[in-house]
């Protein structure tokens, strides 16, 4: 595992450097615009070095097996779509065709889907059969668009994709599951890259986005991770119980459901772009985009911390559901005020200083 945490490590910086000379002529930069505040062409080279980072560590430090196998075939599906989107900006449909077509993959061709939900209720575990092809494709859309929807600011979407990913490796460390060593690959994969985008040594004169190539294969890797923990699969047993994934992808779901509830409030499509995200909020209120980053990473670490004592103790899912869903009924009060949640954030402000 160290030699694939290396490996992972060297892979994605290389392919920083490398991929980074070509972007421009590649055509894939982003440019300011109305939702994009940055200044100058700012290369989206960063999915593809954390996929290339990923996959030299599997194939040279894992046995291949067919779920690595069939993983490394969806992630490069849905890091080939994310190129285009990045490049061509595809439609919604085309984007969703494609997450569908990589969902098929893990359900179909491994058999291995969503079948139970845990003991929720205290009336034992809520089993959903063949339901759970459906739930799973659900799940899988809802996971990468929450992730692609996340990532708004500098180090935003890596840093809540490290501790995702820190979520599911540390329940299942000392277990050598598929899903704890792949979300340790992925976390050595993510630092090059968030130490490039925040533009701090060793590339304080380089700087790339994620890209939604980028912020697709993390959401895409998550689920499976995700899946293959909390499920009786081709794999083996369970690592956790259901209810702790909603712990590990608890900001970024949030913010999606959310922003989906109050844009279909106003009538508009909830895919939508806009820029009333929780980062946004923050940056209006008054808070720089380094001050959001720490408040927000620093509270979906302390939503996880909550999961993980909840799972190491095995407290009660009904009471892991409850606790989770008074947190996702404040955030969606918190989005759908978000202008009274500004301008009392700006009072506080003034009044301190």
């Amino acid at each position: 595992m160290y030699y694939s945490i290396l490996v992972a490590l060297a892979s994605t910086y290389i392919s920083i450097l490398l991929l980074n000379s070509f972007a421009v002529k590649l055509g894939l930069v982003d440019r300011p615009c109305s939702r994009k505040l940055h200044k100058g062409e700012i290369p989206v080279v960063g999915g593809m070095s954390i996929f290339f980072g990923v996959v030299i560590a599997l194939v040279t430090c894992s046995e291949l097996n067919q779920a690595i196998t069939l993983f490394i075939i969806s992630a490069a599906i849905i890091v080939f779509i994310g190129v285009l989107d990045d490049k061509y900006d595809l439609s919604v449909r085309s984007r969703l065709i494609g997450q569908f077509l990589v969902g098929s993959i893990m359900i179909f061709g491994l058999g291995d889907y969503i079948t139970q939900l845990g003991d929720l209720f205290l009336f034992g575990e809520i089993q959903i059969e063949s339901f759970g092809i459906f739930f799973t494709f659900i799940a899988i859309l809802a996971a990468i668009n929450a992730y692609n929807m996340i990532d708004g600011i500098d180090g935003l979407l890596g840093a809540l994709a490290t501790v995702s990913f820190f979520g599911i490796a540390v329940i299942g460390f000392d277990k050598n599951h598929f899903a704890s060593n792949l979300s340790i690959i992925f976390i050595a994969a993510l630092l090059p890259f968030i130490l490039a985008n925040l533009g701090v040594f060793p590339f304080r004169k380089l700087k790339i986005f994620m890209g939604d190539a980028g912020s697709m294969l993390i959401g895409l890797a998550i689920i499976w991770a995700l899946v293959y923990s909390t499920q009786s699969t081709s794999l083996g047993e369970p690592i956790f119980r259901p209810i702790f994934a909603l712990y590990v992808v608890a900001i970024p779901l949030m913010d999606m459901v959310a922003i989906m509830f109050r844009r279909l409030s106003k009538g508009q499509s909830p895919f939508k772009p806009d820029r009333d995200h929780i980062h946004h909020i923050f940056m209006r209120a008054g808070f720089t985009s380094k001050q959001a980053l720490a408040f927000i990473a620093f509270s979906g670490l302390l939503i996880l911390s909550i999961g993980i004592y909840g799972e190491l103790t095995k407290m009660r899912e009904l009471y892991l559901l409850m606790i989770i869903s008074c947190l996702y009924l404040v955030y969606i009060f918190v989005i759908k005020h978000a202008w009274k949640v500004t301008k009392f954030s700006n009072y506080l402000l003034k009044r301190s200083k």
